[in-house]
């Protein structure tokens, strides 16, 4: 399903595969009929993210089936292209094949294997996911091949890099559509994380699990995930700069999860919580290795408060929070282009169609490979083309993202 398709289009075609009326579909998420009719007849072009989560229970998918998102890598019924192939080879290694042989002298070099996956974690951010694809399955490779070499602390350093190239190899496969790789990759991760004997690197690990699991729609168990690993980090690291960086970070996604589940309250006060948390890395030292650790701030968690606002039909609430506010340098591209795109759905919902282009535009010229990857952008062009008022720039944006069609 092609990321431009209407959601209504998509939901009419998952319906009709399940062998369910509307009104059948209705009563089992639990939602109006009237929803379900009015998606349909493209009388409403957008849900929101609880009602998409809703939805796709009921009809028994997940949610990347229903949002036709991500578009990385599409699906057309043919086989997979040979560099997604080489990142399952990568990730999950033929039984009983023989280990890989270093490529030269500097091969298990590891601040060499280091370096290199920051910068592959740095592509990841940018959205420049073709490169990264070709460049991944050699990085986990040779961080494989260094777990299994040198003294014991070597090996250790080892695991620590083959956790953090698999646990990227799990979120560029969830970019791909790919959530059962990136479980495949992601429980990899952990094993490699444990042996590494670093505590922080398996709860960070643990939220890309959990991460998975909204994907799949599986609220209950990422948020159950996220609070458990939470929890044991707050025990015994809960002091430390990257201690508490991990901790919010799972707090986040423990908050995202009880969201979508329309527990909005409970979200909106762990999202209190958290940043309260955020606010204790002022008067600690940076964490050495930031790239590599997960991505916690004050800004972090005000963008998230504004995307869970969004999401849950509170426009001015999301522009008020996003008022003033200044991101840290450490934010990667990826935070910024989704609070851009939030931002844009506020301004739309609220009425200010100029505003919500200009944001749009604003994410185009600070990262156009993301604007290819988010259906949210769609929608949004969709919902304004629909309205009354057609601001300079909006014809431009629909036919930069393949709905010019609709802009007639």
């Amino acid at each position: 399903m092609a990321a431009n398709e209407h959601l209504g289009d998509r939901l009419g075609k998952l319906r009709r595969m399940a062998g369910l009326t509307q009104e059948a579909l209705a009563e089992r998420a639990g939602v109006s009929v009237d929803v379900v009719r009015k998606l349909e007849q493209r009388r409403k072009h957008s849900a929101r993210l609880p009602t998409l989560h809703t939805l796709a229970r009921g009809l028994g998918v997940e949610l990347t089936a229903l949002l036709g998102d991500p578009p990385g890598v599409p699906s057309t019924g043919q086989a997979e292209p040979p560099r997604l192939v080489a990142l399952r080879r990568a990730i999950a290694p033929a039984l009983f094949a023989p280990p890989p042989e270093p490529d030269g002298p500097e091969a298990v070099t590891l601040p060499l294997l280091r370096s290199t996956l920051e910068e592959a974690w740095t592509l990841y951010h940018a959205a420049e996911f073709e490169p990264l694809m070709a460049a991944l399955p050699g990085i986990i490779a040779d961080n494989r091949l260094a777990a299994a070499v040198g003294d014991d602390a070597q090996r250790a350093v080892g695991q620590a890099g083959l956790a953090k190239a698999l646990q990227l190899g799990g979120h560029l496969s969830i970019r791909l559509g790919k959530t059962d790789l990136a479980l495949s990759a992601l429980e990899r991760a952990v094993t490699a994380a444990e042996a590494s004997g670093d505590p922080l690197l398996s709860a960070m690990v643990c939220n890309s699990v959990a991460w998975a699991y909204q994907r799949q729609n599986r609220l209950d168990d990422a948020l159950r995930l996220a609070v458990h690993a939470a929890d044991g980090v707050e025990r015994v690291h809960a002091r430390g700069t990257e201690g508490v960086r991990v901790w919010g970070g799972l707090l986040m996604s423990a908050a995202t999860s009880s969201a979508r589940s329309g527990d909005y309250d409970t979200a909106d006060e762990m999202m209190r919580t958290a940043e309260q948390a955020a606010g204790r890395l002022v008067a600690l030292p940076p964490a050495p290795n930031g790239k590599l650790v997960s991505v916690f701030s004050r800004s972090s968690v005000r963008i998230e408060r504004v995307r869970l606002a969004v999401q849950h039909g509170r426009p001015q609430e999301a522009l008020r929070l996003a008022r003033r506010m200044r991101l840290s340098a450490d934010i990667p591209p990826s935070w910024r282009t989704w609070l851009l795109l939030d931002l844009a759905r506020a301004h739309a919902d609220v009425g200010d169609a100029a505003e919500a282009v200009r944001a749009l535009e604003k994410l185009h010229r600070t990262a156009p490979g993301w604007m290819r990857h988010h259906t949210l952008a769609v929608a949004i062009v969709v919902d304004l083309l629909s309205g009354p008022a057609h601001p300079p720039g909006l014809r431009r944006l629909a036919a930069l993202l393949g709905v010019e069609e609709r802009a007639r």
